[in-house]
This record gives C-alpha cells, sequence and structure tokens, in this order.
C-alpha cells in the first residue's frame, strides 16, 4: 500500500512538474517574441534613443490594456443553448462596451504618441506592426507544415 502511494506521488509529482515547464516554456516563448517585436518596432521606426525612452512604456501600457480587452471579448461562451435573452443581451452589451473602451484606448495611445512622434511615424508604427505580425504568422505556419512533413 505505502509503495503505491509513493508511485502514486511521484507521478503527481513528474505531472506537476511538466506543467510548470510547459508554462514556464510558453512564458520564455512569449518573451523571446516580445523581445524581437521590440527589435523589429525600433528598428522600422527607427527610433532614436531619447524617442525609444518615451516611446516604450507608451506602447506597453497600450499593448497590456489591448490584450485585457482581447481576453474579455473572446471568453468562452459556455452552453450557448442555455442562455436566456436576458443573458444574451448583457454578453452583447458587454461587446459593445469593449469595443468603446478599444476607441478611447486607441485614442489615448494616439494622442500620447503624438507628443513624441509626428503622425506619418505614427501611421509608420501601424505597417510595421501589422509587417511584423505576417511575418511571425508566415514563421509559425512554416515550422508547423514542416512539423507535419517530419511526423509523416
Amino acid at each position: 500500500m505505502m509503495n503505491n502511494m509513493r508511485k502514486i506521488f511521484f507521478i503527481l509529482l513528474l505531472i506537476c512538474g511538466t506543467f510548470q515547464l510547459a508554462a514556464q516554456d510558453r512564458e520564455s516563448h512569449r518573451e523571446r517574441i516580445k523581445a524581437l517585436k521590440t527589435a523589429y518596432i525600433t528598428e522600422g521606426l527607427n527610433l532614436t534613443a531619447k524617442e525609444a525612452q518615451k516611446f516604450w512604456p507608451i506602447y506597453n501600457e497600450f499593448d497590456a490594456e489591448r490584450r485585457k480587452l482581447y481576453r474579455r471579448e473572446h471568453a468562452d461562451i459556455l452552453d450557448i443553448e442555455c442562455y436566456t435573452e436576458e443573458n444574451a443581451e448583457e454578453k452583447i452589451r458587454e461587446y459593445v462596451e469593449i469595443e468603446r473602451q478599444d476607441y478611447l484606448l486607441k485614442k489615448k495611445f494616439f494622442e500620447d504618441l503624438r507628443t513624441i512622434l509626428p503622425a506619418t511615424r505614427i501611421l509608420k508604427l501601424k505597417k510595421v506592426e501589422d509587417d511584423f505580425n505576417r511575418k511571425m504568422l508566415k514563421e509559425y505556419r512554416e515550422r508547423h507544415a514542416n512539423k507535419n512533413k517530419s511526423s509523416e
């Protein structure tokens, strides 16, 4: 009996360790992508050290708030068949509120950026971000396609 308990404990410990490593791996992966994005945007906008010092706190705050809104908007709708009309109306009001908050967040972001960058470079930011996202998506698809080929 004690031997079985030890085995179960060891297996649980192994499983917990695996989940912890996976979480750490995901976090380090996110950090690497964030570092790549920072370098890509800094280079793409040709930010001076002085501009970068002012730009990145504004950008990082904006990005963090946008991620929070995204998570709220994309929260799972559980058992939609069980929603009452009132629940559905409330969910729709929440979506509209999230869109309003997103608009206000973008407006503030652009106003804050205008204190350090001209409008042309702010527009360029959008292009640089889109280019980075396309590049990352392309690399992901290529890796995924290569992974599938190697497992066949």
